[in-house]
């Protein structure tokens, strides 16, 4: 997929978060781009996949509930080759206390680094840490064979702008 198509597919799934703001009591936040820890670190380093300062921007839209939030994400972010990365996709945190989230989402893929260039849907098992004004987030990439050489944790923040 070209980047211009990757990039158009994540403006469409950010319109969609913004307009489904008006169809449900949800809030929109900024995601802040970020960090990531390879595993593998000789073997990252040896493939060009150590980088660990991962600068982008995306959204996220969350609907709250009592014991689960469910959530829409999207965005654009330089990744582990130093190529950009674009992202979608959509999931749930459960709360198993006030400010600990466990849960996990079902996201689309674009990058140069990954699976030939070829877009891909993946599972992502998310941590979070919820401060009313921002969420801190760590998501797992598992090492799959011809998609992710390297097993890789992500770090996020997420503010959110009602809060301030």
């Amino acid at each position: 997929m070209p980047l211009s198509h990757a990039v158009a597919l994540v403006a469409f799934v950010l319109m969609v978060l913004v307009s489904a703001g008006h169809a449900a009591a949800g809030e929109l936040g900024v995601n802040v781009y970020g960090l990531s820890y390879h595993f593998e670190r000789e073997e990252a380093k040896e493939r060009g996949l150590d980088n660990e300062v991962n600068p982008g921007l995306g959204l996220r839209y969350r609907i709250p509930r009592q014991d689960f939030d469910w959530f829409l994400d999207g965005g654009i972010h330089r990744d582990s080759a130093r190529n950009t990365a674009v992202y979608a996709g959509g999931g749930a945190f459960w709360k198993p206390t006030q400010r600990l989230r466990l849960g996990g989402a079902l996201a689309l893929f674009q990058s140069d680094t990954y699976n030939d260039g070829d877009p891909f849907i993946a599972p992502v098992p998310l941590v979070a840490y919820e401060w009313r004004p921002a969420t801190i987030t760590m998501a797992y990439f598992p090492k799959i064979e011809g998609v992710n050489e390297i097993h890789t944790l992500g770090f996020w923040l997420t503010l959110w702008p009602s809060f301030f």
